[in-house]
């Protein structure tokens, strides 16, 4: 399934802090430096939080994901992820 879709046209889908879930498994395409192309660098279930939120090619939003169990920090596109908790969710808990 081709994504052609131009996601700049609305907000991004996540926030710096959201913790989000990895949905399938990722391997290193070449843009990740001192790791082999084809290495596995994030299991399909694992967990990270959203470190910050890049633009890839004018289209796509890219979510630096923070993987802290693994020591390490992944670029990945919105339908890579999904929503575990949102950083305002886990604000609103501590307010209580």
């Amino acid at each position: 399934m081709a994504i052609t879709a131009v996601e700049l046209a609305g907000p991004p889908v996540f926030s710096v802090g959201d913790k989000v879930r990895c949905l399938s498994p990722i391997r290193n395409d070449g843009t990740f430096h001192g790791r082999r192309i084809g290495e596995m660098l994030v299991e399909t279930g694992e967990t990270g939080f959203v470190q910050g939120i890049g633009i890839f090619l004018q289209r796509y939003y890219i979510y630096d994901v923070d993987y802290y169990e693994r020591g390490m920090i992944v670029g990945m596109r919105g339908h890579e992820l999904d929503l575990v908790e949102s950083d305002h969710e886990s604000h609103a808990a501590q307010d209580d």
